[in-house]
């Protein structure tokens, strides 16, 4: 894959007609795996004596409204970009929100691409809102300054709306080689402009998270450590706050998945999950309280899920029109080699690490 650069900027797999932009050939690539001694996750379980995994009752309802994006980062699971169309309808808007005033779900996590840049975006923050609903924007941060968003950071903090915030490094040359160029200066600008707005300050409300994952085929360091240093260096050298640390493992799909394969890296990091399998981690995987919703309304078990378009169980409601939650919970969770990225180490979700 090119490096990006201003002048010749990334394409999403999809524009660029790469194979891996199709769903069933990233299955097909992990399922060969199994030629390779990496073994399938259910057989996992069962071998730690662990019970297949089944959902619990909804907590989070996971709306990913497209796949329109500012930006076109070097690691992203949904191959999201300039380049893509694909945004969800007002129906299905209307529908998400009908099943959260309908529902004692207590919250909506918006995601994308760059959520904001739907046009109902703010409509659905607001409805959800109003429903007494806590609301967590996955923000790229430099979605903040770009042109047409200025009132952006001062309409979420008016809506008390959590901000998820990507930023891999405080390192600018780490950040801008894993997002492009230019992205650290806007990143820090941005979020110090979320600070004066009362972002991340200590003892304030508005809850402001940074997310970390590797730049490369490693797993994240411990959690809270990384959080120190984060903390250390940004406060140091640009006065910036922050409410907490989240540690992402890269899951090997869609773009990432392409790195692995043309590095030849891929059986070489799938080992390395296998092997850090941490049976604690199970209990608390993402899937268990998460309800995944794509951009058409079809429902998932969790936003990687969706990503290789393996959709909930047969026996659960298949789209966000048909949602009954009584036939969600308890509904098999459908697994896959990727589900090691989640259950290595300390674990990894939406939520950050699972276990100290």
């Amino acid at each position: 894959m090119t490096t990006t650069t201003v002048a010749t900027p990334r394409l999403s797999l999809l524009r660029q007609q790469h194979a891996l932009a199709d769903p069933a050939e990233q299955t097909r690539i992990l399922e060969r795996l199994q030629d390779e001694g990496v073994p399938a996750f259910a057989a996992t379980l069962a071998e730690q004596r662990l019970p297949l995994l089944t959902a619990a009752a909804i907590e989070i309802l996971q709306v990913n409204v497209g796949k329109v994006c500012n930006q076109t980062c070097h690691h992203c699971h949904v191959d999201a970009g300039p380049d893509r169309r694909e945004s969800m309808s007002p129906e299905t808007i209307a529908a998400c929100l009908h099943v959260l005033a309908e529902n004692d779900i207590p919250t909506l996590d918006i995601t994308g691409g760059a959520p904001e840049m739907h046009p109902q975006f703010r409509e659905l923050v607001t409805t959800a809102r109003n429903l007494g609903r806590r609301v967590i924007d996955r923000c790229n941060l430099t979605i903040l300054l770009a042109k047409g968003f200025e009132d952006l950071a001062e309409f979420l903090a008016t809506n008390e709306v959590e901000i998820v915030a990507s930023l891999p490094c405080y390192l600018e040359a780490n950040v801008d080689k894993q997002r492009g160029d230019g992205v650290f200066e806007k990143s820090i600008a941005a979020l110090q402009r979320l600070n004066a707005l009362g972002y991340g300050q200590p003892g304030g409300s508005r809850t402001l998270t940074l997310v970390f994952n590797p730049g490369g085929p490693s797993l994240p360091p411990q959690q809270a450590s990384l959080e120190t240093a984060y903390r250390e260096q940004l406060r140091s050298r640009f006065g910036i706050e922050f409410t907490q640390l989240f540690t992402i493992t890269n899951m090997p799909i869609s773009r990432f998945l392409g790195d692995l394969l043309q590095q030849q890296r891929l059986v070489e990091y799938m080992q390395k999950l296998v092997q850090a399998f941490n049976p604690a981690t199970v209990a608390g995987l993402m899937c268990r309280n998460t309800l995944s919703v794509d951009w058409t309304g079809r429902l998932y078990d969790c936003d990687f899920n969706q990503m290789l378009d393996l959709p909930v169980a047969a026996s659960a409601p298949a789209t966000i029109f048909d949602f009954v939650a009584s036939r969600l919970e308890g509904r098999p969770i459908q697994t896959g080699r990727h589900c090691f990225g989640c259950t290595a180490g300390s674990g990894s979700s939406c939520q950050g690490r699972l276990v100290d």
